[in-house]
């Protein structure tokens, strides 16, 4: 039997960890950060929480006789991808990292790129804003007072906050219509996201796309020199094929 780590969150771990839960020889056990107070599950085992860094990993690996490692965080999760390639190199288990392509930029649209999230607090074209960065990456905007923020995230987010400011809490996926009345309703002139490539959360762009709202694309974090795929039948030809590992 072939144990693998699937370090996830992201749509592409929970059907990837669905898919390996039906395949013979294979058994995989899925570990989410905890950020999230009621995360989606996937199938199979789950382990919810930190391991304590790289070196924690490592001993976990080791203590759990781990067969193989399939990094599927969110494109941002650098500090986990390092500790993960890290602990892989130092156990010497094989490891890859998925990561889904990111959004690419239409004639239609208006971005800014911006190399961070410190960039793009730096860099907003207009004066009512639409963050969906994440609840825990809004301290960059917390300083400024001159304009209002419209902040959606699934949990509460965590302070510091603009001043100005309204929450709404929600989870997506979320249509096209959806986004053009949130973002009428509330006079939305620059919208603030983060390029995580996921089609689950792109219906923003077309709504911004539709209004002529300038969007703030905050690039994502480079990624280690290790093996990567960008889709979940490639991981699983990794897994299966490339890793070579028999059951």
């Amino acid at each position: 039997m072939t144990k693998v780590l699937v370090l996830g969150g992201t749509g592409e771990a929970r059907t990837l960890a669905d898919l390996l839960a039906g395949l013979d020889g294979y058994t995989a056990i899925s570990s989410l950060a905890g950020v999230t107070e009621r995360p989606v599950l996937p199938a199979g085992d789950v382990r919810i929480g930190g391991f304590g860094g790289a070196d924690g990993l490592t001993a976990w690996l080791r203590a759990e006789r781990v067969d193989a490692v399939i990094d599927a965080t969110h494109p941002f999760a650098r500090v986990m991808t390092d500790a993960a390639v890290t602990a892989a190199r130092e156990v010497g288990v094989p490891l890859v990292v998925l990561r889904r392509p990111g959004w690419t930029e239409g004639p239609d649209d208006r971005w800014i790129r911006v190399p961070s999230l410190t960039a793009a607090a730096a860099n907003l074209p207009g004066s009512r804003v639409f963050l969906t960065t994440g609840r825990k990456d809004l301290a960059p905007f917390a300083a400024d007072d001159r304009r209002w923020f419209l902040i959606r995230s699934v949990d509460e987010p965590s302070p510091p906050l603009p001043e100005r400011h309204r929450v709404v809490l929600a989870r997506g996926p979320f249509t096209v219509d959806e986004e053009l009345a949130l973002m009428r309703e509330h006079r939305i002139d620059t919208l603030v996201t983060k390029d995580s490539g996921s089609p689950m959360t792109e219906a923003k762009l077309a709504a911004a796309r539709a209004l002529g709202v300038p969007v703030v694309m905050v690039d994502r974090p480079p990624l280690p020199d290790v093996a990567r795929v960008a889709t979940v039948d490639e991981a699983l030809a990794w897994l299966t094929v490339d890793f070579r590992s028999p059951p």
